[in-house]
């Protein structure tokens, strides 16, 4: 074979062989498979041959055979199984050999094989069996039925053949039928082992089936002799008989295996209960030496109690525990050992296992130790009885639990008190706060207060000495409070630097205020803290019970709202709720909620205040201003909505709104006369805007989509924002400014920068108070500041701009000073929209007046 053909897959019949040998026989080997094949060829020929021999037959004889090999392979189906053994017989083998005594080898063969089939169809699912089983009976049917007619041949032709002689002859050749069969199925499971054939042990195995197959045999020859003599008849006659035989044997030894049954399992039964019953003897002794053994060696505290609590046995361990020597058992009370508080809950367990409550009971309780120490312990309690005891008693499990008992205990108080000063924390004072609501409510003389504190200066503390000396500060601040109020009063920290006194019992509202004066006091006294002295003060609101509080939500927001008005009044100072106050707060919000919406609506308006070149007169831009029209409390003043947008959060979308509206309209308006190309727009800032980190993209946005270009647009800042952020916020400034946006410092002159800073500010202009301007034409001095604001922002190189000019004498004061440019009532008042483009026509040159109104029509920017 050539390398080619060695790796090649085998042929196309190799491959269907294969196939089918792996379908049929997996566990086959190469020996127990030729001998497999050899049988199926043989058992395929003799039934072939045998089909060829029966048809031959005359009819009557044929239907014989017919109904012989129906009959054998129905009974196949009725194995009738011997009590007492693991074999059976089949009435099959009957019809078999009386087949083979009547019409020879190939009938009997046929119907052996039609046994063979129906009974390894019931006693096997695989194919090998079914199809091997009935070639293999053909088999052995055709050797022995040749070999019964072959020796009947011999007799007849030398001696006269008897019935003695049939029935001898058929026994012998039922049992070679028998061998021969055994032998051919048993050598296919020898070969698939490799092993060699055992006939002793098929003969120990299978030897009474060969006695049930003489007895067949025998039935069959006394049947055939029947027949011989009487005719077909007769043998019709026998076939129900044989039946009713075989069933009535049938149903006998199954009544006989059923008493067997019965019979075992009684002898069973009572073995076992014999046997359980000298086991559960030893076991209960075991068990009790057991019990007694974990009772004495129990790590945890155990012991045996009467009904009426007397001690009849304790352990090692419950002696450890609690210390006591081994002569405190006998007689001796249990409750002796309990804390004197948990007595009564130790006699009411008892009480209820007697009573017959509960089988079981726990309780947590405190033992008194013998050197006089407690112990928390779970007592658990079941009943218990001994064989030898003559009343049952309660058996005790007591375990130290004081570990767990302390450490919820720290829990709790961590639960509920700060971790930094040790006082109640917000969840303890909501307890207290509800107690004390709930003692008003039931008795209106038993009054109360609260106290709101908020330190005006802690976020300074924090941010310029560190977090470890607010820390300090806080410790220091909590004793100073927890001294100076009275034993009953309760001082808790919500939080950050906001404390809480509760005044537990008020007599006279004057009395809180006294106390308030003096915590003022005390917390105004400088803190020494890592060697630096820190003073500070703290706002104060006060509320009382009077109101009629139902939760402590509502007494905690009181006084924070009244804590908020000490500090509009000018912190340091206390101030008491009232309910104007609580309609004050909700009218804030209110406006807060329809500030809100009007942003998201767009439903706020936009003025524009001119602004004025104060020596040639020219109009050189404009300041966006934001007005809000409330549709039922009517015109909102921005002095009002403004500090709620900054509060709220709102500013910067409000920013936004002004950037986008306000850039959109002065590129409309400079896009319709070539003489409004230099007309520039100015936008206030909060503090809020300038510590935004995307300013910068919002001030492109706003550009890029009305397509102006940056030079015309000035950002106003005040003083104040710029001293407080100029650090953090120099780079943005630097980028806005390297863009081209303008920007100017709003009301200049009322904030706290030096000098030194404002040479520095990265601004264009400077805009003057509109304080200042008011002083021209009075007494005092104020012009000479004035004058002097103006000489240095020119002197820096700003372009300085005069706010509120209110009449002819301030703007030519202030031309006289050389300020640059000017805005005011006496100018122009702020305008909308529609009073921009009024204005831009009566400036526009009159050829132009026409294409101004069309283009301002065509774009929409009347509708503002």
């Amino acid at each position: 074979m050539s390398v080619l053909e060695s790796i090649s897959p085998p042929a196309g019949p190799a491959r269907w062989w294969q196939r089918l040998h792996q379908a049929l026989m997996p566990d086959y080997n190469a020996r127990a498979t030729a001998y497999w094949w050899t049988m199926v060829a043989l058992g395929t020929a003799i039934g072939g041959w045998s089909l060829g021999q029966v048809a031959a037959l005359p009819d009557e004889a044929l239907a014989q055979v017919v109904i012989g090999v129906v009959i054998a392979a129905v009974a196949g189906f009725f194995p009738v199984r011997i009590p007492r053994s693991t074999n059976s017989f089949a009435a099959g083998e009957i019809f078999i050999f009386l087949l083979l005594l009547l019409h020879g080898p190939a009938a009997a063969a046929l119907a052996a094989a039609g046994e063979a089939f129906v009974g390894s169809t019931k006693t096997s699912r695989r194919w090998t069996s079914r199809i091997a089983s009935p070639a293999m009976a053909a088999v052995a049917m055709f050797v022995a039925g040749h070999g019964l007619q072959a020796l009947m041949n011999l007799v007849a032709t030398h001696f006269e053949r008897g019935a003695g002689t049939v029935l001898l002859a058929s026994m012998a050749f039922a049992v070679l039928y028998f061998a021969l069969n055994t032998v051919l199925v048993t050598t296919v499971m020898v070969l698939k082992r490799g092993a060699m054939l055992d006939l002793r042990g098929m003969l120990g195995d299978y030897g009474f089936v060969g006695i049930a197959y003489c007895g067949c045999a025998s039935v069959a020859a006394l049947l055939y002799l029947t027949f011989k003599q009487s005719g077909s008849g007769v043998l019709m006659a026998a076939v129900p008989i044989l039946a009713m035989l075989v069933a009535t044997l049938h149903f006998f030894f199954r009544q006989q295996a059923a008493d067997e049954a019965i019979r075992k399992g009684r002898m069973e039964a009572a073995e076992r209960e014999a046997s359980q019953a000298a086991r559960h003897v030893v076991e209960l002794a075991e068990s009790e030496r057991r019990f007694h053994s974990a009772f004495t060696h129990a790590s945890i505290g155990m012991l045996l109690v009467s009904f009426s609590g007397r001690i009849l046995q304790s352990n090692n361990a419950l002696r450890g525990l609690l210390g006591h020597g081994l002569g405190f058992d006998a007689g001796h009370a249990f409750s002796a050992l309990v804390h004197p508080d948990d007595r009564s809950a130790l006699a009411a367990l008892f009480e209820r296992m007697v009573a017959g409550e509960s089988d079981t009971a726990s309780i947590e309780l405190r033992c008194r130790r013998a050197d006089g120490a407690d112990v928390w312990v779970s007592l658990h309690s079941s009943f218990f009885s001994e064989a030898r005891s003559t009343e049952p008693c309660l058996i005790l499990q007591v375990q130290d639990v004081s570990a767990r008992r302390h450490a919820e205990a720290r829990l709790q108080h961590t639960a509920f008190h700060d971790g930094l000063t040790g006082l109640p924390n917000r969840a303890r004072l909501h307890e207290h706060l509800r107690h004390s609501i709930e003692l008003a409510q039931q008795d209106h003389g038993r009054q109360f207060a609260v106290m709101f504190l908020d330190f005006d200066r802690f976020k300074l503390i924090n941010d310029s000495l560190g977090h470890a000396v607010g820390d300090e500060f806080l410790m220091q601040v909590a004793r100073r409070l927890q001294n100076s109020v009275r034993p009953g009063d309760i001082v808790a920290r919500l939080g950050g630097d906001e404390f809480v006194v509760l005044v537990a019992k008020v007599g006279d509202e004057s009395s809180v205020t006294a106390l308030a004066d003096r915590l003022q006091q005390t917390l105004g006294k400088p803190f020494a803290i890592a060697g630096t002295e820190i003073s500070t003060s703290a706002s104060i609101g006060i509320t009382f019970s009077r109101f009629g509080y139902t939760t402590p939500d509502e007494v905690l927001r009181d006084a924070d709202i009244a804590m908020y008005r000490a500090k509009a009044n000018g912190k340091a100072r206390y101030a008491l709720f009232d309910i104007a106050l609580h309609t004050e707060v909700a009218h804030r919000l209110q406006l807060e909620g329809a500030l809100r919406q009007a942003l998201a609506d767009g439903a706020l308006d936009v003025h524009y205040q001119p602004l004025y070149d104060l020596m040639s007169g020219r109009l050189e831009g404009f300041e966006a201003l934001a007005r809000w029209q409330h549709p039922q409390q009517g015109v909102i003043n921005p002095a009002v909505f403004i500090p709620i947008a900054e509060e709220s959060g709102l500013i910067v979308p409000l920013t936004d709104f002004m950037l986008q509206r306000a850039c959109r309209s002065l590129r409309l308006w400079t896009d319709l006369d070539p003489a409004f190309a230099g007309l520039c727009m100015q936008v206030n800032l909060s503090g809020n805007d300038l510590s935004h980190p995307a300013l910068v993209q919002r001030v492109m946005q706003a550009l890029i989509e009305s397509r102006l270009r940056p030079q015309q647009l000035t950002l106003e800042l005040t003083e104040n924002i710029l001293a407080q952020r100029l650090d953090a916020a120099r780079d943005k400034l630097d980028a806005l400014r390297h863009l081209g946006v303008g920007l100017a410092v709003d009301d200049f002159g009322t904030g706290y920068s030096s000098l030194s800073h404002l040479a520095n500010l990265p601004v264009d202009s400077l805009k003057i108070d509109r304080s200042f301007v008011a002083r021209i034409g009075d007494a005092s001095r104020g012009i000479d500041v004035l004058r002097a604001i103006v000489m240095l922002g020119r002197s820096l190189g700003k372009t300085v701009i005069a706010e509120g000019i209110e009449n002819e004498r301030q703007l030519e004061e202030l031309k006289a000073m050389g300020c640059d440019r000017g805005q005011g009532f006496h100018l122009a008042r702020p305008l909308p929209a529609q009073g921009v483009v009024e204005l831009l026509e009566s400036l526009a040159p009159p050829a132009f007046t026409g294409h101004v109104l069309n283009c301002l029509s065509e774009h929409g920017a009347l509708a503002h």
